[in-house]
């Protein structure tokens, strides 16, 4: 029986885990729902007009948790085709410091209005579309636009308003400026505050 030389076996070896290396599947994406991104932590008004975090744990159902996928590609709790008829701009967008999910002091005015139309209008409901700027993976994304949604709820509840009254939707950075400026990007960290008519 004859034997092959260290330097077949070296040559085959190599070949071998090119070969390998080459027919590797393309990594599957994991669902945004199964990840868990981030602390979870947003705004509620604190005595000193300061924001007080509040902490929230991602799972289903839960008040930080990750709802189901929106067929217009973000993630939300409901889906926003059996809304009907939507209002955006009526409040002015809720905006973040980056890689941020706390409600500003500057910020909850908006929100209060949105408190102060629903006492007026029994029958509307609102939404509350997270976003972020470009940078980040798309789940890290989808998971801070969620948290920030999530956030505003929160916010929302703790000054009187009914939970089921509020929808969550993460577009994560979908509609984000790719390499914006600054100024681009700060409007890209935001909240918009949906009007919905039933």
């Amino acid at each position: 029986m004859k034997y092959l030389s260290p330097k077949f076996i070296i040559i085959g070896l190599g070949a071998f885990a090119l070969l390998a290396a080459g027919c590797a599947k393309k990594p599957v994406r994991p669902d945004p729902s199964a990840t868990m991104v981030g602390s979870g932590e947003g705004g509620v008004p604190g005595s000193d007009g300061g924001t007080l975090n509040v902490g929230s744990s991602f799972g289903a159902g839960g008040a930080g948790g990750f709802g189901t996928l929106d067929p217009n590609g973000g993630l939300g709790e409901r889906s926003a085709a059996a809304a009907g008829a939507e209002q955006k701009g009526l409040f002015g967008d809720v905006y973040f410091d980056f890689d941020q999910s706390a409600i500003k002091a500057s910020e909850r005015s908006k929100l209060q209005a949105a408190k102060d139309h629903l006492a007026q209008h029994p029958t509307a409901r609102i939404r509350l579309d997270g976003h972020c700027d470009w940078r980040g993976t798309a789940e890290y994304n989808l998971a801070l636009g969620d948290r920030r949604a999530n956030s505003a709820k929160r916010y929302l509840t703790s000054i009187g308003v009914a939970a089921d009254k509020i929808d969550t939707v993460s577009h994560g950075s979908l509609n984000a400026t790719e390499k914006g400026t600054a100024a681009e990007m700060a409007k890209d960290r935001r909240v918009e505050i949906v009007v919905l008519d039933q």
